[in-house]
């Protein structure tokens, strides 16, 4: 695990220093724009091949008619735009217009310039040189003047070189023919990709050969998180973490389920507690809802039978983690139980089977990008998931030497023991823990029928560490009859935080690389 899993507090003098830093660099970077404008090639009169290459003009993007049409608006009016990742050998000798980010230029004399273009993750060799039609020795001073991370438009022609490319994704180069920025960046960043995408290991070995590369830490990433997830692994990261919520959706629709939007303003607390943010709500007292559980319930008196939703949580608990958000996404369920509380525990085994499935067929590359700056060992799974009870559990605990209580709940390092056995034991890293003692459970959990010190509950853990709470809530009137006194149907349900699930499934250290923007007690911005 990274060092930067745990970053203290910053004090208000460093938080000070921080801001005058990049007070600075801001001005440096208008300093260098500036320079950069002045001094930058611009249409020379007596270029034959002035039309095929430049900077467009604002009014051009903003959607002009035909007949006020510049250089780009005419190059790129009849052709259709073929995405990075489609550049194959079957393109050769064919005519392309791409749109990336100049992700590396590199000017080889005063008559050829390299550029590589970056979209989505992929990246393509593109070569602008004067022996090439319509490219003229000012085109490529163009080119290789051009800022990384630029917004470019290259038309050109697919070739296939005789040797593999190294460094790039797409094994073609385009023969540039015309390029146009489609928007500047500035010309210094506060970060680099490479720095950003360069893993532990290979800072670790190049200390060792006696070469220092910058490391970039968690809170700088997150300062400038636009730039930081522009990174093949955060590429990947979030789009896996697209493809969690995507097949959540999909296999519950086709289980009958219903998707539902709960309010996440509400009056009181979600759970109970102090830990909610609270507010004004035009007078009244209010917060912000820490878990949509009872309008789950209640959308399940209301006749809807299976119910399930993707939304906002907040919980404003001081949780100085690696694994705590004060806001996250969460995926709920709550279903009708016809005979016994495990159906809620099948819907969650044949769930996370089906999506761990799905995401190593539907993912890999994006897996490969996540595990090339963050090594990690693929998720052990069972095609059936090993349910152990909280009984069994306590058992291995102590057979191993750990002593706990049996009827209190497993503290963060018992669970991740507990995990190391299991593993062990059954070849599994995904399990589900069930019967847990009824003091633990909140206030709307059944007890188990054959012992009142037990419920009919369960927690599920991916890699030693707790992903899922569920249980059986209580229904009837005589239990709870505030709650159900219009009539409930036994009922259960379960919820999970998709940037955890994505953390452990990815075997990351920190619950910060998988929220795109994330919000914890010392972060609210940007």
């Amino acid at each position: 695990m990274s060092s930067e899993a745990e970053e203290p507090n910053l004090s208000k003098k460093a938080a000070k220093k921080e801001a005058a830093k990049l007070e600075k660099l801001r001005r440096r970077q208008e300093a260098a724009s500036l320079a950069s404008s002045a001094s930058s090639l611009s249409v020379d009169e007596e270029d034959p091949h002035s039309s095929n290459y430049g900077d467009v003009p604002l009014p051009e993007l903003k959607s002009c008619s035909q007949a006020d049409a510049g250089n780009w608006s005419r190059a790129v009016a009849s052709m259709v735009r073929t995405q990075v990742g489609a550049l194959t050998q079957e393109l050769k000798e064919k005519e392309v217009l791409i749109r990336g980010r100049a992700h590396t230029i590199r000017p080889v004399g005063k008559n050829m310039a390299f550029l590589v273009v970056r979209k989505k993750g992929f990246t393509v060799q593109c070569l602008a040189a004067t022996q090439s039609m319509g490219v003229s020795r000012q085109m490529v001073k163009f080119v290789a003047g051009l800022n990384r991370e630029s917004i470019v438009d290259v038309i050109g022609v697919v070739s296939v070189p005789g040797n593999p490319i190294k460094g790039t994704t797409q094994q073609v180069e385009i023969q540039v023919r015309k390029l146009y920025c489609v928007n500047k960046a500035m010309p210094t960043l506060p970060i680099n990709i490479e720095d950003a995408a360069r893993s532990d290991v290979e800072i670790e070995n190049a200390l060792q050969a006696g070469e220092q590369l910058p490391r970039v830490n968690q809170d700088t990433r997150l300062n400038f998180r636009v730039i930081d997830i522009r990174t093949p692994a955060n590429q990947g990261i979030f789009r896996i973490q697209s493809q969690v919520g995507n097949i959540f959706r999909q296999f519950l629709l086709s289980e009958d389920f219903v998707e539902i939007h709960t309010p996440k303003l509400i009056a009181g607390s979600s759970e109970g507690g102090s830990a909610v943010f609270k507010l004004d709500y035009k007078g009244q007292p209010a917060c912000l809802a820490q878990s949509p559980q009872l309008h789950k319930q209640m959308s399940i008196c209301g006749d809807f039978d299976r119910v399930f939703e993707i939304g906002a949580v907040y919980r404003a608990e001081d949780s100085y983690t690696h694994r705590h958000l004060c806001e996250f996404t969460g995926l709920d369920v709550e279903m009708e139980i016809e005979k016994h509380y495990s159906e809620v525990m099948d819907i969650v085994d044949r769930l996370f089977v089906t999506m761990f499935d799905s995401l190593n067929e539907r993912c890999e590359m994006e897996l490969e990008a996540v595990a090339r700056q963050y090594p990690f060992e693929p998720l052990k799974y069972k095609p059936n998931t090993l349910r152990l009870t909280f009984e069994e559990g306590v058992q291995m605990l102590k057979d191993a030497g750990v002593e706990v209580d049996p009827l209190g709940d497993l503290n963060t390092e018992a669970e991740r023991k507990l995990g190391q056995l299991v593993l062990e034991k059954y070849g599994t890293e995904f399990y589900i823990l069930h019967r847990y003692p009824l003091a633990v459970r909140p206030f709307y959990t059944m007890p188990c029928y054959d012992d009142s010190l037990y419920s009919n509950s369960f927690d599920v853990f991916i890699r030693g560490e707790e992903i899922i709470s569920g249980a059986q809530r209580i229904h009837v009137p005589a239990f709870l009859a505030e709650r159900a006194r219009y009539g409930a149907p036994p009922h259960g349900g379960f919820g999970v935080g998709l940037e955890r699930v994505v953390m452990l499934f990815c075997g990351l250290g920190n619950i910060r690389k998988t929220s795109l923007f994330p919000r914890d007690p010392q972060r609210i911005a940007p």
